[in-house]
């Protein structure tokens, strides 16, 4: 395996404790973990955050780090633990208990991409998962956690935003024929972000024409249990944006709405680091 981990952008001067973070949007597929799969190229991207770096991209010039993966969900899940093995791909995991994420083929190293399509014929060697993990899941999330606490080091703070799409039809299927949302947010109601800051994230999207709603159908994975502790200053709010708005699902190609949605979302970057910049302590507010 060649190449970085991820790809980590930052700003000339940090002004902020806002960082945004774009796990799945990695898009190095190697060679040999192509040849291993059943599925064909662009099959394999179909659980891939097309663009959704790019979409964020405008982060750094609003005083905050991005940080990108390089490598794709479908290879590594950074939104996963590093203990989510899956024993029905894994040659030596013993089964433990029932874990509904790893049990649907969609743990830390992936047994299926969208729809439930496998990706492998057989198993993978432990040894081949670990090495995975020690290349591409650690280092993304040592960097992830030292950027956190250089901004509370900075700032008193941290604000995680965790960067994701979601297929429309994942929308259609809560909307029930009714006008679905452009954005999902999850604070996995309200355990990994404090009310006021979701508040004020909600608004910034909102405030743009983007209709909003919590935490349903996604509520926040790893990233957002993991690295959300309100109580200690140090907020995760994932956010989902319908694919629909920006590309052509299909072919996995920048739609006609692209260059107007990553503008859009200029503005939202910049009222969203606004949110992490000057600010009273929550609990002197």
């Amino acid at each position: 395996m060649t190449g970085e981990p991820f790809q980590l952008t930052l700003p000339q001067r940090r002004t902020t404790s806002v960082v945004f973070a774009s796990p799945h949007s990695g898009r190095g597929y190697p060679e040999g973990f192509l040849r291993r799969s059943v599925l064909n190229r662009r099959e394999i991207r179909s659980s891939e955050d097309a663009f959704v770096d790019e979409l964020f991209a405008a982060a750094p010039r609003f005083g905050a780090p991005l940080l990108a993966a390089t490598f794709p969900r479908a290879y590594v899940d950074l939104n996963r633990s590093s203990d989510e093995l899956d024993p029905a791909l894994i040659e030596g995991v013993a089964k433990g208990a029932i874990n509904p994420r790893v049990a649907s083929g969609l743990g830390v190293i992936p047994r299926v991409v969208a729809n439930g399509r496998a990706i492998y014929r057989g198993k993978l060697p432990r040894a081949e998962a670990e090495e995975r993990l020690k290349k591409v899941w650690q280092p993304y999330h040592r960097r992830l956690a030292e950027l956190l606490g250089e901004s509370h080091a900075m700032f008193g703070e941290a604000i995680l935003i965790d960067c994701h799409s979601m297929p429309h039809e994942a929308i259609e299927a809560i909307s029930r024929g009714r006008a679905g949302p452009d954005i999902v947010l999850g604070d996995r109601f309200g355990a990994s972000a404090d009310g006021r800051i979701t508040d004020r994230i909600e608004a910034a999207f909102a405030g743009a024409g983007l209709k909003v709603v919590r935490n349903a159908p996604f509520a926040g994975a790893f990233t957002a249990q993991h690295y959300g502790r309100p109580s200690r200053n140090q907020h995760v709010v994932q956010v989902e944006i319908d694919r629909s708005l920006y590309m052509d699902e299909s072919r996995l190609r920048p739609n006609g709405g692209f260059a107007e949605l990553q503008k859009l979302l200029s503005g939202v970057i910049a009222e969203i680091a606004s949110i992490g910049r000057k600010r009273q302590p929550l609990a002197a507010e």
